[in-house]
């Protein structure tokens, strides 16, 4: 059996190394978008993000008269020491709490968060609405820092999903997947070969483009570099995987696309890839959860930027573990050889 898969692994991989066009889009598009991105978005948010520390899951606007500021996005948290650290990366302008004993806290190297506290002490200007202030420092996170995941994460969505699934359809339809089953080879042995090929090209290139932005860029790295190297193997084969479900019994490569764009661009949008979905409402993130995509970009940021150990990210990872099955098992049953 390992025979075999060593065989089919062998062939892909030299599939995909000769084409030249392939593997040079597949190194210079996140690599350009990367640079590109992190220019034009230098200057950060446009708008002012305060959070909101309290249990309940709804902001009480009636609390104090700062919630009728205009430009500024309140987003709620429940966990405290979450949030701090986000005033310490300057993910957040500040961070308010109103109870019994109003406070608030400020990172003093942060610009927007002086204006976002002047605006707070003025909204307060009476006697009742006086509140504590308390200061956290620590570095920004730049855009650079937030974008690298996303444009990793997205490069290697593509390039599983279109680079097994496209690639199977086209096997079926010129009829090289018929001339395959004529051999000892099964249905589980080729699928697991596809996966292994793809998940050891797509880490390699993955690799080579993080530590070429990483060290040009000077991007930030707070957890370990085995986790995060965890997290890439077993979210690329999480989506190869997905891509291999798609393919199991399609024949003609224009529905392939169709269906492999069905998942990828609502991936793309909810996925955390260009934008963080902290402030949005609760049933999107919820949608987002069911994407392999999201658990990949969640925990890979979390590592990255908040130093997050393994034992931080194993819910992610056991989602992720726990799809690749399904998906596996799914291909395997549905995967038919031939156009009939």
């Amino acid at each position: 059996m390992w025979q075999r898969i060593f065989a089919v692994f062998q062939s892909r991989n030299r599939e995909f190394l000769r084409d030249r066009g392939t593997l040079a889009w597949n190194l210079i598009l996140p690599v350009a978008l990367m640079f590109g991105l992190s220019f034009a978005f230098s200057n950060d948010r446009d708008a002012y993000t305060v959070g909101v520390f309290q249990e309940a899951a709804e902001i009480r606007t009636e609390q104090h008269a700062f919630f009728d500021t205009s430009y500024i996005n309140f987003v709620a948290y429940d966990d405290l020491d979450l949030a701090m650290r986000k005033v310490e990366r300057h993910q957040l302008d500040l961070l308010v709490e109103f109870g019994d004993q109003p406070r608030y806290w400020i990172n003093p190297q942060s610009p927007k968060g002086y204006f976002a506290e002047i605006a707070l002490l003025q909204s307060g200007a009476k006697p009742s609405n006086l509140i504590e202030k308390q200061q956290i420092s620590g570095a920004a996170v730049g855009y650079a820092d937030w974008l690298l995941p996303g444009i990793l994460g997205m490069n290697m969505m593509f390039s599983c999903l279109f680079g097994v699934g496209y690639v199977v359809v086209r096997y079926r339809k010129n009829g090289f997947l018929k001339r395959l089953h004529a051999t000892p080879l099964t249905s589980f042995e080729f699928i697991a070969a596809q996966v292994a090929s793809r998940m050891v090209l797509i880490l390699l290139i993955t690799s080579f483009i993080y530590t070429g932005t990483h060290l040009l860029l000077d991007t930030r790295m707070d957890g370990s570099y085995f986790t995060l190297f965890l997290i890439a193997v077993v979210g690329a084969i999480s989506l190869v995987s997905l891509g291999l479900v798609i393919s199991a019994r399609v024949t003609s490569e224009e529905l392939a696309g169709g269906l492999l764009n069905l998942i990828n661009w609502p991936m793309m949008m909810l996925s955390g890839v260009w934008f963080s979905l902290e402030g949005a409402p609760e049933v999107v993130r919820s949608i987002a959860n069911i994407f392999p995509l999201t658990h990949v970009l969640n925990s890979a940021r979390s590592v990255m930027l908040d130093g997050a150990t393994l034992a931080d990210v194993a819910p992610s990872l056991i989602a992720l573990t726990l799809m690749s099955a399904v998906f596996l098992a799914l291909g395997a049953k549905v995967f038919r050889w031939g156009p009939i």
